[in-house]
């Protein structure tokens, strides 16, 4: 029995391989740039004109506060911020001043330079300000940049710890009155 001797196979099929390859990245290619022709914006003056707010109706007054890196885990503030969300200022801070929790300290100086940012954006647009009537519109707590820490553990070996942070953010707008349209 002679043995059939094989080739390598990079003669004619590498040829062929290579044929492949430039044709494949073409269609890559040819896809691209339908993908990007299907998403053309229309020009600024062409379609359906915006909806105009009537020049009467003014958007209420809004004003936020952020504080950033807070030293305490995200889960622990959202449990604080859930309840003060959507009320009045001045009941949300009574809230916060007789909370237990530690988070509570913290949410409540940034509810306070909310406020304070409001009295201070009205005071110079000369456009009058009732604190009462502001309410907290929009209060979440984000995760911040973790803590990394080691502690020793079993055998010679370090078990990591993560200290979480937190930023929280307060956006207060004053209520419009009850008998004026939006």
């Amino acid at each position: 029995m002679a043995a059939k001797k094989r080739g390598t196979g990079r003669g004619t099929r590498g040829a062929k391989r290579s044929a492949g390859r430039g044709t494949r990245g073409a269609k890559k290619s040819a896809r691209k740039s339908t993908a990007k022709r299907g998403t053309k914006r229309a020009a600024p003056g062409s379609g359906a004109p915006r909806s105009a707010q009537p020049a009467t109706a003014t958007q209420p007054r809004q004003a936020r506060a952020i504080q950033r890196t807070t030293r305490q885990s995200p889960y622990k503030m959202r449990l604080v911020i859930d309840e003060i969300r959507g009320k009045d200022v001045n009941a949300a801070l009574n809230y916060l001043a007789f909370s237990k929790k530690h988070a509570a300290k913290q949410i409540e100086k940034v509810l306070r330079s909310a406020v304070a940012n409001a009295e201070s954006h009205a005071r110079a647009d000369n456009e009058p300000l009732d604190v009462d009537t502001l309410f907290v519109k929009h209060a979440i707590v984000n995760e911040g940049p973790k803590l990394k820490r080691f502690t020793p553990a079993a055998m010679g070996r370090a078990t990591p710890i993560l200290k979480r942070t937190s930023h929280v953010e307060i956006v207060v707008a004053a209520r419009q009155a009850e008998g004026v349209a939006r």
